[in-house]
């Protein structure tokens, strides 16, 4: 499909904040995107705010001084609290967004994290941190020009009814894709390959180990060989628990720890399903999309992804934290090849329509040509400049 190359938006910018540890998410999207725009002409750089590194006011003075050579261009400042603040009080953003008007650039602010980033606590200093974000994402939202958000809009709550410069757009998978492997049938002969990509920080880590293992030995006591691949985020620390949870049952494990996208990317696209257990089934996974990506079946937790475009992907979904009913999903999956074979094709269609790289850039390009059109719309000439 042929998209026109607005000619005023041949270059763009990513403006990051202070990178994530051990992997970026926000960075890779950054990259992603940028390739795939790159493909249609427009060079987006990704650029970053050093203020963690070399101290705020020595970062701040960085941006003025490049700000200045940006006039006119498309600034997409990339929001999480944690990017703009070691503690989670995020003015840096703000900061860096008067900058960015000063300088007359046209500042777009893509909200990763739509609302406050902290779960409801009791103690004073998480309200008050909670009160200090929503404040602060809502005046990036009235000072930027264009507001992206990576979750639709109907479920961010207090967006004006008057939404003319908000617009969503679902992220992708940060793993190159491998649709065109993903799209044959088993990948393997002799086993039924399950892969878990990333498990959470703190103390629902065990909870999904324990979930992991009660599904694959369902899987085994089927009578289902299984070669299980643990990997990414998390992994490493679990290792233990995993090889003890599934000692003597016959499973080959293969625990890798971070590995390379283009690792990730080679053991999904030969497995047989993701089995994914770090909460709640989304379009704002990243991991999940990375399954999506490669063509997996993915098998899960239902809960939030209804009426998103993630629901026309290959999904097997059950009730929340209900182990058993887990397992009975993946050894469902893992013996009906006809069933496999379906979801693998939607997964397929659901990653070329909305969560591909190509898809996204579409759909940046769409965004910033309506907002063209619109500033063109309203704009009036004077009457001593107007062709007669």
């Amino acid at each position: 499909m042929h998209t026109p190359r607005p000619s005023q938006i041949q270059k763009w910018i990513a403006l990051l904040g202070r990178p994530d540890k051990p992997t970026d998410g926000v960075e890779d999207y950054g990259a992603f995107l940028a390739k795939s725009l790159g493909d249609r002409g427009i060079h987006m750089e990704l650029v970053r705010v050093r203020w963690m590194e070399d101290g705020w006011i020595r970062g701040l003075w960085e941006l003025w001084r490049r700000g200045a050579t940006w006039r006119g261009q498309w600034i997409f400042l990339q929001y999480t609290a944690l990017a703009w603040s070691s503690r989670g009080f995020p003015f840096r953003a703000l900061a860096t967004l008067a900058i960015l008007r000063f300088r007359r650039t046209r500042c777009a602010v893509v909200f990763h994290e739509p609302s406050r980033q902290s779960e409801i606590s009791t103690r004073w200093v998480d309200w008050i941190r909670g009160a200090c974000q929503d404040w602060v994402i809502r005046r990036l939202y009235r000072g930027a020009e264009k507001a992206i958000f990576t979750v639709p809009l109907e479920g961010v709550g207090w967006l004006p009814k008057l939404q003319n410069k908000a617009a969503f757009i679902p992220i992708g998978g940060n793993v190159p894709e491998r649709i065109s492997v993903a799209n044959g049938g088993r990948r393997t002969a002799k086993f039924a390959t399950v892969v878990v990509f990333c498990f959470s920080p703190g103390p629902n880590r065990s909870l999904e180990v324990a979930d992991v293992v009660t599904a694959i030995r369902m899987a085994r006591e089927e009578e289902i060989p299984v070669r299980l691949i643990v990997l990414g985020r998390g992994s490493a620390e679990v290792r233990d628990e995993i090889q003890h949870g599934l000692a003597r049952s016959g499973t080959d494990v293969s625990v890798l720890g971070l590995v390379s996208a283009d690792e990730v990317s080679n053991a999904l696209s030969a497995a047989d399903a993701q089995l994914f257990v770090s909460g709640y089934v989304s379009q704002r996974r990243g991991s999940v999309l990375a399954g999506i990506a490669c063509g997996l079946p993915v098998v899960g937790y239902a809960g939030r992804t209804e009426g998103t475009q993630i629901e026309r992907a290959g999904l097997y979904l059950v009730p929340y934290r209900d182990a058993k009913a887990l397992g009975a999903a993946l050894v469902t999956v893992l013996k009906c090849e006809g069933l496999a074979t379906y979801l693998r094709a939607r997964s397929c269609e659901a990653h070329s329509n909305y969560f591909s790289w190509t898809a996204i850039a579409s759909e940046y390009i769409k965004v910033l040509e309506t907002e063209t059109a619109r500033n063109r719309l309203f704009s009036v000439d004077p009457p001593g400049n107007r062709p007669s």
